[in-house]
């Protein structure tokens, strides 16, 4: 399959120059600044990602460039444009001051074919500390702002170019012209899509799998339904789907995804390990050692029950590729441990099998509706793979678990019946380590707070508080302490990411 590559250099928006090239219907792979393919016979053209450093930092992210440039056409986004005019003698410095925000294009060259159907006055975003300062030779300006004389340059003699903004993001009103303009240069057919993704992976599967059993760890979640729906178009029968109930789901959730899943035509064991993982967890409080064995008590359950297929040799999951990106940063920084991240343990003697790991979430939505899944499974808000467990602050118990179920329970079905949930990318509610003072009726009382988190997002790269109605979280608040025995405190949670996270563990 013909694709672009993007060569990481750091920068928070890299993700979504991916999903630019994929709405555009273009295949790309994103990967370390250091890891150009050595195959490259499907490779269209490369994209060099902007970074948080500076091209003249010793600890910058540099790379030989000799087996693309003149090979592929190329396009530096902010930091890639500063580092091939840096590499090639030009000169970057420092700007007087940080040029972040809008900026507007004063000068253009239109008859350029990266920025054909762009002019003068076109609205770019900005965010770089530097700025190239004088041109290497052969690099030729073809657009500015008031401020930045070399917005833009094209490399004579070659397909390469340089922008010294981010045409990726929203604030840039062109800027899907100009990806657009790129993708042309590099002749790519533009033939990604949902439809094209299914016939090539069903394909891909049956070839991979043969007749070989698999497994599947399902959750109700978007990613391992479409994962188990796509699986079970290429091999059918050969596929065995396992859904534990850890004792950390929301309220009633075990027995509603069984009755999904029947409808499904999914061949589904239900296994109820609420006791074990309770046991594994009491008095454990840290965050991360909570993940850790959440992870290995789902391993010890799934591994025994998976081992009663007869014959099985896949175990396949649910991986998109957000899990896989910021599981590992390529500063080789943890950002949090990925429940479906990481392999598998040597023990349970399987290969592995990952259909949706090249995928972002709202492909992943798009290619269920194209499977011909129900609405309710594929628009689901993501729920963490540890459960309520990341949701409640501190040790395990199953009197927290059932606070923490009734309070998310009234919040969820809130959403729903107020026509909310679809307008949040993410919601649920946080049990805190913390009680306070509270009146019911005459008596005092002191127990425990709880906090509503809700998010709107498109990828959960970023995301930002949603701005729910007053009255509705009022109502909320009102059912939550008159319904849930144990809680007399609602907080709103207002956060945005970044700097904090969507779950609070």
């Amino acid at each position: 399959m013909e694709k672009i590559i993007i060569l990481d250099f750091g920068s928070q928006t890299t993700q979504l120059i991916g999903r630019r090239l994929r709405e555009l219907n273009e295949y790309c792979e994103i990967l370390p600044y250091n890891k150009f393919p050595e195959n490259t016979d499907d490779i269209k053209g490369v994209i060099l990602s902007g970074s948080p450093y500076s091209v003249y930092d010793p600890t910058a992210f540099k790379t030989d460039l000799s087996r693309i440039r003149g090979i592929f056409p190329v396009l530096g986004i902010c930091y890639g444009a500063q580092f091939m005019a840096y590499s090639d003698g030009g000169k970057v410095e420092a700007a007087g001051s940080r040029e972040y925000g809008r900026a507007f294009l004063t000068e253009i060259d239109s008859s350029d074919e990266l920025l054909k159907g762009i002019s003068a006055g076109s609205q770019i975003w900005m965010s770089h500390g530097d700025s190239i300062t004088q041109m290497p030779e052969k690099f030729r300006k073809i657009a500015s702002t008031s401020d930045v004389e070399m917005a833009a340059y094209r490399v004579e003699n070659e397909k390469t170019w340089g922008v010294q903004f981010h045409p990726e993001v929203f604030h840039t009103s062109d800027g899907m012209i100009l990806l657009e303009n790129f993708l042309d240069i590099c002749q790519c057919r533009k033939e990604w899509s949902p439809t094209s993704f299914i016939e090539s992976k069903v394909k891909e599967l049956r070839e991979q799998l043969g007749k070989d059993k698999v497994v599947l760890g399902i959750s109700g979640g978007v990613d391992s339904s479409v994962a188990a729906v796509l699986l079970n178009k290429a091999i059918g029968k050969n596929l065995t789907c396992i859904f534990v109930d850890n004792g950390l789901l929301r309220k009633d959730e075990f027995e509603n995804v069984l009755k999904d899943y029947e409808h499904l035509g999914l061949n589904v064991i239900g296994v109820d390990a609420k006791d074990y993982f309770y046991n594994a967890l009491k008095d454990v409080k840290e965050p991360e050692r909570k993940r850790k064995i959440i992870g290995s008590a789902f391993i010890d359950v799934f591994n025994q029950e998976a081992h009663k297929v007869k014959d099985v040799k896949w175990l396949a999951q649910g991986t998109i590729y957000p899990d896989v990106i910021e599981s590992l940063s390529i500063t080789g920084t943890v950002i949090k441990s990925h429940h479906n991240v990481g392999g598998l343990p040597e023990k349970m003697d399987l290969k592995l099998c990952e259909p949706l790991r090249l995928l972002f979430k709202d492909e992943v939505r798009r290619v269920g509706s194209q499977l011909g899944m129900m609405s309710h499974l594929l628009k689901r808000h993501p729920f963490p793979g540890p459960g309520l467990a990341v949701r409640i602050l501190g040790d395990i118990t199953p009197e927290k678990v059932r606070i923490l179920q009734e309070a998310d329970d009234i919040f969820i079905s809130g959403l729903r019946e107020w026509n909310l949930y679809d307008k949040v990318w993410q919601a649920g509610v946080i049990l805190l380590p913390v009680q306070s003072v509270g009146v019911m009726g005459d008596e005092r009382t002191y127990e425990n707070a709880v906090a509503l988190r809700a998010v709107t997002s498109t990828d959960a790269m970023t995301a930002d508080w949603a701005q729910l109605p007053y009255d509705f979280l009022a109502k909320v608040s009102n059912e939550i302490i008159n319904k849930v025995k144990g809680v007399n405190r609602v907080v709103y949670d207002i956060s945005s990411k970044p700097p904090a996270t969507i779950e609070w563990e």
